[in-house]
């Protein structure tokens, strides 16, 4: 499947998934969060253990065969944190880095940050927030395609 396609596929899964509060299903895990996107043959999964500290993983399918993939683990350090940020922030996830938020967006007294190395095919990254100018939110991404 051609690698555009793949990405929309991705943004759109993402965008309804977690970042547009999407309804979460069966876990597949104890305790876990999975929230699941499909359209014909692709499939995403987003799961995730905790809240204040996280840590999960979202991958992608193609006819059943697993193609892509990231891991995440996140803390929140500080108050006041706010989950709707940081949703507004992962809705406007980019084509050219499909991984998490924007470089960077601002509301209010809000700020995320995201800084990735790598592309679509292997990936690192570290995001922020910031409340007023304090960090009050980070998180360690990496990620790759599976062949």
């Amino acid at each position: 499947m051609d690698r555009d396609k793949i990405i929309d596929f991705l943004i759109r899964a993402k965008c309804a998934a977690y970042a547009g509060k999407g309804a979460e299903t069966m876990p597949s895990r104890p305790q876990s969060h999975d929230l699941e996107y499909r359209e014909g043959e692709l499939m995403y999964l987003d799961t995730f253990l905790g809240g204040e500290r996280f840590a999960g993983e979202e991958a992608l399918w193609i006819r059943g065969v697993p193609c892509w993939s990231m891991n995440y683990a996140g803390r929140v350090t500080g108050n006041p944190f706010s989950g709707d940020f940081l949703k507004e922030a992962l809705l406007r996830v980019p084509f050219e880095k499909p991984f998490r938020g924007p470089q960077e967006y601002i509301n209010g007294d809000y700020t995320y940050r995201c800084e990735v190395n790598g592309d679509f095919e292997w990936f690192q990254g570290y995001e922020t927030i910031e409340y007023r100018g304090e960090v009050i939110y980070d998180c360690y991404f990496h990620g790759s395609t599976i062949k």
